[in-house]
């Protein structure tokens, strides 16, 4: 039977698979359109320039994203009950205190940022605080902690680099291919049907690889929130709690204006509402796994519950 222990476990491995599958899928972009345009460089500038905008985004996001969202840092003084539980959560995972920050905004959603556990913050809406009892709330915490704790923003940040890797490299062959780049003089026929063989097939990469990509960093999104899910209800020993956390989240029919797509992904749960889409290509793009999926792991197979609170 399928429990959160070994779920917390499967979807590590799948991320990291993801990741070295990334990797690999990177280096085979790179080597087609680099052969294709008969230039090396392109490939070195590409990594290079993706590599400074997420090296930015990696130690000024939580500054870009706590300003979108116009979230306000807290002290002790302000809410003693929410610093309170945040640092016994954080002396059980073994953390230190992050900084603490409330969106003014009436949905429920929180989120984690920061470039590691000695920066990191947490941010919670108001709605959440008025609308979740306090072991809900303790559920939703821990798995945000556990986001800090499993260093998820490198790894976005890695994900982050490899994206922007390729689709630099599908725009610059786009715009290669535009100006005539392509159009090379070889008298061998047999040689200028393999370069045309190799320029169609590198058109249409450069179509598909940047969805590719996308997909991939949607997936390996989704699998951190199953773990984090995981560990999150290891740390409080009591799954159940992030369970009608989640279910409350889904259903509430506040949208969160503070969100937009660019911060979205961040979130404990999708903070658009309306009518979820179906299927292979809609669910591909997915940022968050389905609420349903989440409780369903959280309270065990067929509905039953196989955790209770150790002692």
């Amino acid at each position: 039977m399928s429990t959160i222990y070994t779920h917390s476990d499967s979807n590590k491995r799948k991320t990291w698979m993801l990741l070295s599958g990334f990797f690999v899928f990177i280096i085979f972009v790179g080597y087609f359109f680099s052969y294709a345009m008969n230039s090396q460089w392109i490939l070195y500038f590409a990594v290079g320039l993706s590599a400074v905008m997420s090296f930015v985004s990696y130690w000024w996001s939580d500054k870009i994203v706590l300003k979108m969202s116009n979230a306000k840092e807290i002290k002790f003084e302000d809410n003693k009950e929410l610093y309170r539980l945040v640092e016994n959560l954080c002396i059980t995972a073994g953390l230190p205190v992050p900084k603490i920050y409330i969106i003014n905004d009436d949905a429920p959603n929180a989120f984690a940022t920061g470039r590691d556990p000695e920066h990191a913050v947490v941010a919670v809406t108001s709605g959440l605080l008025r609308k979740l009892e306090r072991s809900e709330l303790e559920g939703v915490i821990a798995h945000e902690l556990s986001h800090i704790g499993n260093r998820d923003i490198l790894i976005a940040t890695v994900v982050t680099v490899l994206v922007g890797v390729v689709v630099l490299l599908a725009d610059w062959f786009a715009r290669w291919t535009f100006w005539g780049g392509g159009r090379r003089r070889d008298n061998d026929r047999e040689g200028g049907q393999l370069q045309l063989i190799i320029m169609v097939a590198a058109i249409i990469l450069a179509i598909l690889a940047p969805i590719f990509a996308y997909m991939m960093q949607f997936a390996i999104s989704r699998k951190r929130e199953f773990a984090a899910d995981a560990d999150g209800a290891l740390l409080t020993r009591y799954p159940e709690g992030l369970a009608r956390a989640l279910e409350k989240i889904a259903s509430d029919p506040e949208p969160l204006e503070a969100a937009n797509r660019a911060t979205a992904h961040l979130y404990i749960a999708s903070p658009f509402k309306g009518k979820k889409k179906k299927g292979f290509f809609a669910r591909a793009f997915m940022t968050h796994p389905p609420v349903e999926e989440r409780i369903a792991a959280l309270v065990g197979a067929n509905g039953v519950r196989p955790f209770t609170k150790k002692t």
